[in-house]
């Protein structure tokens, strides 16, 4: 055995621990992580923004897959540093751990705090320059994979101010080099909304796309964009800011004839998406406001209990956003706040600012009361249903659905669902299966749909009720992802029209009231074949899946000789070739479905599934020649 000592212990100098470990400062070296090198460019000009310093951000691809970020902040200081006695630009790009964010002199508000950026996206990075523009000269150096190539140089004088920011990730170390035009921009999109007023432009000089993104109205003009395709029940946008205990804080909200909630969260630009306390101080000024208006006005009478939380945000869209300069995060990650100062700052500003908006507009004030209280009559209607589905969610198979072919095996981690339509399907996935891991549970044509429906309506639709016991997990604010019977929840639907209008109402059901699922990767979309292509001299049998592939097939092999079989529905195959084709996990095909993007997910979801026809009609005309591609 071999001895071990200190000569196994090893030191990784400078950036070179990046490198080894780029998963530790990035996350990943997929896609994710490829775009998160821009985003933390990006994020220093944003930081230079949130200062006063910067007005305007530009982003380029370039035809190699490189990136060019520029902005006219301040520049990056030349002056020598003074603990380790080089130009400090030399400092920001070569060494972990330093930056101007620490004291809060050279930032008072910034999303950056670790000083780990810039020279993260340097070590990760085949070749990187910068230029910066300050004191009126223009200064420049180099590096190759964090490397100083050429030493900081000056290359003349200069009436701009700003830095500019050239790198190309390093194919040693990414999967892919491929930056995807849409995931910029609506990342910059976003940061836009988040920051009043600065410019932020992108441009792809592969394909020559390009978007700008300015929005002088802040976070009240992201509260009309994810309401577009909405139908709003209070005319404007209502807009609280103020700076509190040092917090300056932004709210702004607006109500829709929905049912879904939709609040998001912001610390210093970054999103907070499990919450924190500035989430609690909103929505406990929320519910305790409207209270104090509906009893004064007598809209809650004497013996009516007070509306809940989930009540008064029935139906509402809300973006909070907070700036303070010690942000305390609950993790690395940055998805939850802490601070107990950003709850009591949110809460007493956006208290008084929406109890004086209440007062000064009753229609308005009305309007939102009258849906508070209608949704609160609808959740003890729901209340009953709930007890009554919970009572039926148990683990003992003899209490599952009747309706339900469950497996042998109780390991959830081993375990999947096919959740299918209509008996005959069912009846050929129940005997394709393997009985030991897979359960077949059928659905009685198409379930309802549940953007236009409350809560009480949704648990009385039998096959909802059905998935939710056989889940075993709860839904909505009960929902418990421990008690997850099974870890594939694949949805298998015939490969036409309707079998994709069965597939977005399930995936609608799912993400409003048991959207951890798709976070946590539990749901897959199954790929059924389209077309059976036999080969009658060479004895050859061929699945297809879409149209275009029929075609590519067809160059292939020829037309001649052919036996084509287009398939109408699952309940059409026989076991064999069900389970060949979509069910055996050595051969299938499973698409699982992923949330990138909130705010694009609750979008679509919107327009393919609300009272809007025109929004829909606009969607499918774009999408109908992608849609055996479609992301939703």
């Amino acid at each position: 055995m071999k001895k071990y000592s200190g000569k196994e212990i090893q030191v990784l100098e400078g950036l070179e621990a990046v490198r080894k470990r780029p998963g530790m400062y990035i996350s990943t070296t997929s896609a994710r992580g490829l775009h998160h090198l821009v985003y933390e460019i990006v994020d220093n000009a944003v930081d230079e923004a949130l200062a006063g310093f910067c007005s305007e951000i530009f982003v380029f691809v370039y035809p190699d897959n490189s990136i060019g970020v520029k902005d006219n902040g301040r520049g990056i200081p030349v002056d020598i540093q003074p603990q380790k006695g080089v130009p400090a630009i030399e400092v920001v790009f070569t060494i972990l751990h330093a930056g101007g964010k620490f004291d809060g002199e050279g930032y008072s508000i910034s999303g950056g705090l670790h000083g780990v950026g810039a020279s993260v996206v340097n070590a990760l990075s085949e070749s990187l320059e910068v230029e910066t523009y300050i004191d009126g000269k223009a200064y420049g150096m180099s590096f190759v994979r964090g490397e100083i190539k050429s030493p900081l140089k000056m290359l003349g004088e200069t009436s701009e101010t700003g830095t500019l920011i050239k790198f190309k990730p390093d194919y040693k170390i990414f999967e892919t080099l491929e930056f995807d035009f849409e995931t910029l921009a609506k990342r910059f999109q976003e940061t836009a909304f988040l920051t009043k007023g600065l410019l932020i432009s992108l441009e792809d000089e592969r394909s020559g796309e390009k978007v700008s993104y300015k929005y002088d109205g802040g976070i009240k003009e992201f509260v009309s964009y994810i309401n577009e395709n909405k139908v709003p029940i209070t005319k404007e946008v209502f807009y609280a800011h103020g700076t509190r205990d040092d917090v300056f804080v932004e709210v702004a909200l607006q109500y829709n004839e929905g049912f879904a909630e939709n609040c998001y969260s912001y610390a210093n630009n970054i999103a907070t998406i499990d919450g924190g306390s500035h989430l609690i101080g909103f929505r406990s000024a929320l519910t305790k406001t409207i209270n104090d208006y509906g009893r004064k006005f007598n809209i809650i009478k004497d013996n009516d209990k007070n509306l809940t939380g989930e009540d008064v945000r029935e139906g509402m869209t809300a973006i909070i956003s907070v700036k303070l300069k010690n942000p305390q995060f609950e993790s690395q990650s940055k998805t939850r706040l802490n601070n107990s100062e950003a709850r009591s700052a949110v809460e007493g500003l956006f208290c008084e600012q929406l109890a004086y908006y209440l007062e000064t507009n009753p229609d308005a004030a009305k309007t939102i009361l009258e849906k508070g209280v209608t949704a609160s009559r609808a959740r003890e209607a729901a209340k009953k249903a709930r007890e009554l589905t919970r009572r039926k969610t148990v683990l003992d198979s003899a209490r599952l659905p009747g309706k339900l072919y469950d497996c042998a095996q109780r390991d959830p981690e081993k375990c999947e669902i096919f959740i299918v339509e209509g008996d005959s399907a069912g009846g050929s996935a129940k005997n394709a299966r393997t009985t030991e891991f897979q359960a077949i549970l059928p659905l009685r044509g198409k379930i309802l749909n549940v953007e236009k429906t409350r809560m009480d309506k949704v648990l009385s639709n039998e096959e909802i009720r059905a998935m939710i016991t056989a889940f075993g997990t709860g839904f909505s604010d009960e929902f418990e992802i421990e008690k997850l019977r099974y870890h594939r929840i694949i949805l298998m639907t015939d490969a036409d029209v309707d079998g994709a209008h069965i597939t977005t109402l399930l995936l609608t059901f799912i993400y409003r009231f048991m959207r951890p699922l798709i976070e946590g990767g539990f749901v897959y979309l199954a790929q059924p074949p389209l077309y059976r292509v036999y080969k009658t001299k060479a004895k050859k049998e061929y699945y297809v899946y879409t149209d275009d592939q029929l075609l590519d097939l067809y160059k292939e092999i020829g037309r001649d000789g052919i036996d084509l079989q287009r398939y109408k529905g699952l309940g059409e195959m026989d076991k064999d070739q069900l389970w060949d084709t979509t069910m055996d996990p050595e051969k299938r095909v499973l698409l699982r479905v992923e949330l990138n993007d909130a705010f694009r997910a609750d979008a679509i979801f919107t327009k393919l599934m609300g009272d809007k026809v025109e929004p829909r009609r606009e969607f499918i005309n774009a999408y109908a020649k992608k849609a055996a591609f479609l992301d939703v």
